[in-house]
């Protein structure tokens, strides 16, 4: 697999389609924080690490719906960064998603975050997705 993070929001993208509830995604370190802030940030409802014996194991994300209209708190994922096209960012010049209510997850010197957290600590790094 070439691009891990794309697989990682398109099992997402897919299971929101579907309306599942609950979604199965390899683990690895950045997948695990990256979930970590979608539960912070509201966008789903748990997520549970599992280990595995051979492998870096699976991370369990159920995801969270508005019980009246049946609608995904997540609205869009979208890749920034690609392997064929890395996108970089200073902290000057912070991506906005939706004018300020989405956010764009970004990977920094001092770990994974959102854009308002690097604005804030003043560290810039490589844009991962946007959501919204």
């Amino acid at each position: 697999m070439t691009d891990p993070i794309a697989d990682y929001l398109t099992r997402l993208r897919n299971a929101i389609k579907a309306q599942h509830r609950v979604v199965e995604i390899p683990a690895s370190n950045l997948k695990k924080e990256i979930t970590k802030i979608l539960f912070e940030q509201g966008y789903i409802l748990n997520y549970k690490f599992i280990d595995g014996v051979n492998t870096a194991g699976v991370i369990k994300v159920a995801l969270k719906y508005d019980p009246q209209d049946r609608v995904n708190a997540i609205k869009g994922l979208k890749r920034a960064s690609r392997p064929g096209l890395r996108q970089y960012t200073g902290y000057k010049n912070m991506p906005r998603v939706l004018n300020g209510l989405g956010i764009a997850i970004l990977s920094t010197s001092r770990g994974v975050m959102t854009n308002k957290k690097a604005a804030e600590l003043k560290v810039g790094g490589e844009v991962l997705c946007y959501v919204y």
